[in-house]
């Protein structure tokens, strides 16, 4: 059953209620909508009331490219995402001003004198030991907690679970050289780092999806009947990636018990936690450049034209929520460019829609940082009530 996020007089989040609930608040004039980034509907009580709360659990299944994060109580689950991370983006682009960079410095160079006389870059220091995170990695690390920070003025969260990510390439890569060992994988990186972070905001718990013995993810999983795509993981679905999500914070309410007899060991899950149709997002980016003084290739002339940044020369703002008319349609996407005379619109997957006359797009919302797609309805992983007793 859908719950709605419940804010305090004061602002501090609530239980969740039912949506009949939240309806006659309203009406009554008990309650306000309240904005939020997530664009999740809530609301927030004009009158006093008490400050009791359940435990709730967040979920977070990190990844390369795509994350999933679920936000589960014992009687219902509260919300789900799906992450497209910016990996790829802030590699590719990283990758660019590395060659334009080197391109610079090699034109301050004068071949023309003796090696030992030309202006060539001096040897630095070495400064690659100072143990920060790479741009691409903390990129995508910073959007899941910005998402958790979110999540946390919504619900009244007691606890995150996060699953550790433990790469073991080199027995798995069939190379006949393989070394036996643990491998590595870009998710691995940074992982102490965001636990560290989480661990600001509350108790954090740590899982290893690969482990067996009954405890890992993937064995809660199929024990609360959830399906899991693992061909497709580039399909925005709860299938994907979210269901983990979920899966992790169910570990706040079902656990592993085992016990020993006639020398052998057994074990079974413990607990009781209800798997519900949920509101689903599909979250990302704006994947705007950032300021170029220096295009690769200049117009004729020699002069570069204005290439990145977020302004515009109409007053909106790359990133910004907008509606746009043409030809009788209208379009609502998001502000990704400009020319002299119009705007271009992009949908949420960074595409244009088209280019608009400036006169005839609205600003719908000021630019969060963020694109979040909610989905049409309810999500549904399958609905099904557990439970276990050892």
């Amino acid at each position: 059953m859908l719950r709605v996020p419940v804010l305090s007089k004061s602002g501090k989040p609530l239980m969740p209620t039912k949506p009949s609930r939240a309806r006659r608040w309203l009406r009554d004039g008990k309650a306000k909508i309240v904005h939020n980034d997530l664009e999740c509907f809530a609301i927030q009580l004009t009158f006093e009331t008490e400050e009791n709360t359940q435990p709730i659990a967040l979920g977070i299944d990190p990844g390369k490219c795509y994350s999933g994060i679920g936000v589960q109580s014992s009687l219902a689950t509260l919300w789900m995402a799906h992450l497209v991370l910016p990996f790829k983006t802030v590699t590719e682009r990283m990758e660019l001003r590395r060659v334009m960079r080197r391109a610079r410095r090699g034109k301050r160079i004068n071949r023309k004198l003796p090696y030992s006389e030309r202006c060539h870059r001096q040897e630095r220091f070495n400064n690659r030991k100072q143990g920060k995170l790479p741009p691409s990695i903390r990129a995508n690390r910073q959007l899941e907690l910005r998402v958790v920070k979110e999540l946390f003025k919504l619900f009244p969260i007691s606890a995150i679970h996060y699953e550790l990510v433990m790469a073991d390439v080199d027995r798995t890569s069939g190379r006949k050289s393989a070394r036996a060992g643990v491998g590595f994988s870009p998710v691995m990186v940074g992982q102490r780092q965001m636990l560290n972070w989480l661990s600001k905001l509350a108790p954090v718990i740590s899982h290893q999806g690969w482990q067996r013995n009954g405890n890992g993810t993937s064995q809660l999983r199929k024990w609360l009947g959830l399906p899991k795509d693992k061909k497709n993981k580039d399909q925005q679905t709860p299938a994907t990636h979210a269901v983990d999500g979920v899966t992790l914070a169910a570990f706040e309410f079902i656990q592993w018990r085992e016990w020993h007899s006639d020398n052998a060991k057994h074990g079974n899950w413990c607990g009781d936690v209800q798997i519900t149709p949920a509101p689903y997002a599909v979250i990302r980016r704006p994947p705007i450049s950032r300021r170029q003084l220096h295009l690769c290739v200049p117009t004729k002339g020699g002069k570069r034209r204005k290439y990145g940044g977020t302004v515009t020369r109409h007053g909106f703002r790359k990133g910004d929520k907008v509606i746009a008319e043409k030809a009788g349609k209208t379009y609502v996407g998001w502000c990704s460019g400009d020319t002299e005379k119009q705007i271009s619109v992009s949908d949420a997957n960074w595409k244009r829609l088209g280019q608009f006359s400036a006169k005839k797009v609205q600003l719908l919302q000021r630019s969060t940082g963020l694109i979040v797609v909610p989905s049409v309805g309810l999500s549904t992983l399958s609905e099904v009530e557990v439970s276990g007793a050892v």
